[in-house]
């Protein structure tokens, strides 16, 4: 879908990479250019391998599948050029440098603008590229999770935060910036021009929180997060089966819409009736005794039969799953959540993520394994017009790796 578009990818561990694995997924060409020493996520399982007899690294192969590689060593003039010299080709510049260290090596968005006017610059940051901490370096955890407020809206009373699973924010975080590139690339096609695109962490991450965040702004607070027993709309909510399951429902207009189903489903109908359970104030003021009964009624039957009865009734619900059960769900299977990837360390093909949206009559599944450490190097290279002699100068002076 995106063949014919070339980016230069010069960033590291998660969330840049993550787009650039995307674009690469739809079709484009994209160069990664890594430092000399490699992205740190090429040594996610360092330490452990030999332990657990790790083979592979699923987590570096699942953003960088089909991607060609590159190590240069930008801080060096003459490595910064060889990257000057391929925006002048390019369509898209994907970074998650810091902004100062960009412009050190001359490869901030002004200067590569002026290369190549019709290139998409795309910032990926922890914190943007204006303000006084626009060089502040920021993971997930920190900038998305922690800064954005979501850890402390996640966080029950009394309770202590909880952190966020393995780059959950980076990977949110790809996706508003392929929107983001993609839009800049449709707005060139009418108007010839290239454009800044500008993502972080931090802005994404209140960005996922939008709802709480517009009642924040509008209002100047919102409703905390609390237990099962004292929710506001005691009906959406988590109960567990007699299997020990946890089922999550989810009912529609603060649950009066769906009292009539629920009441049904679960053989209390009697509460149709009742003026402590039958209205949405009426539950809120009787959240503990209503959960109470909610969790009794659900203690009587197992998962399996208490989905054909929620089913029944044409109800929003959703068991509680680990990830081994999510990698055996017949319905994720059937959305096109996983696909067969290439792993340069294994020898035979293992199941990975596939991206994120399902496009019909596209080819756009992976393109081929993440590159080793500077496999391309010497490729890219002499497709640049440099000799092999000019190329093992370059290697021998700590301008590229050594491939």
């Amino acid at each position: 879908m995106l063949e014919g578009l070339r980016v230069i990818e010069m960033s590291t561990y998660v969330a840049a990479p993550g787009a650039g694995g995307m674009l690469r997924d739809w079709g484009a060409e994209v160069i990664k250019v890594e430092p000399l020493t490699g992205c740190p996520m090429r040594s996610f399982f360092e330490g452990t391998k030999s332990k657990l007899e790790i083979v592979g690294n699923p987590i570096f192969s699942l953003d960088n599948r089909g991607k060609k590689g590159m190590t240069i060593n930008t801080s060096n003039e003459k490595g910064a050029d060889i990257v000057r010299q391929l925006i002048k080709d390019a369509d898209i510049f994907l970074t998650n440098v810091r902004p100062t260290s960009l412009e050190k090596s001359k490869l901030d968005h002004e200067t590569l603008l002026e290369i190549n006017p019709k290139l998409i610059y795309c910032s990926l940051s922890g914190y943007g590229l204006d303000g006084e901490e626009r060089d502040r370096p920021g993971f997930d955890i920190a900038a998305f999770w922690s800064r954005s407020g979501m850890a402390h809206l996640t966080q029950r009373k009394g309770e202590e935060p909880l952190p966020i699973r393995v780059a959950v924010g980076d990977h949110i975080t790809s996706i508003s910036t392929v929107s983001g590139i993609l839009a800049a690339v449709y707005e060139r096609q009418k108007t010839g021009k290239g454009k800044v695109v500008e993502s972080s962490l931090l802005r994404t991450g209140i960005y996922s929180i939008g709802s709480d965040m517009a009642l924040q702004l509008r209002f100047g607070r919102v409703p905390s997060t609390k237990k099962r027993d004292e929710q506001i709309n005691p009906i959406a909510n988590f109960f567990k089966t007699k299997d020990d399951r946890w089922i999550c429902l989810s009912p529609r207009a603060g649950g009066d819409w769906d009292l009539p189903q629920v009441a049904r489903a679960i053989g209390r109908e009697e509460w149709l009736e009742d003026e402590r359970f039958n209205n949405h104030h009426g539950r809120r003021s009787n959240s503990t005794e209503f959960v109470k009964a909610m969790d009794e009624a659900f203690s009587q039957l197992t998962l399996e039969e208490w989905g054909e009865r929620l089913d029944k009734e044409d109800l929003i619900w959703a068991p509680v799953q680990n990830l081994s059960e999510v990698a055996n769900d017949k319905q994720a299977i059937e959305a096109g959540s996983f696909v067969e990837i290439e792993d340069p360390e294994c020898e035979e093909k293992y199941l990975s993520l596939a991206s994120p949206v399902k496009f019909h009559n596209s080819d756009v599944g992976p393109k081929g394994p993440a590159p080793l450490l500077g496999e391309h190097n010497k490729e890219i290279l002499s497709e640049m017009g440099y000799s092999s002699e000019e190329i093992s100068k370059f290697e021998e002076n700590g301008i590229i790796g050594k491939s």
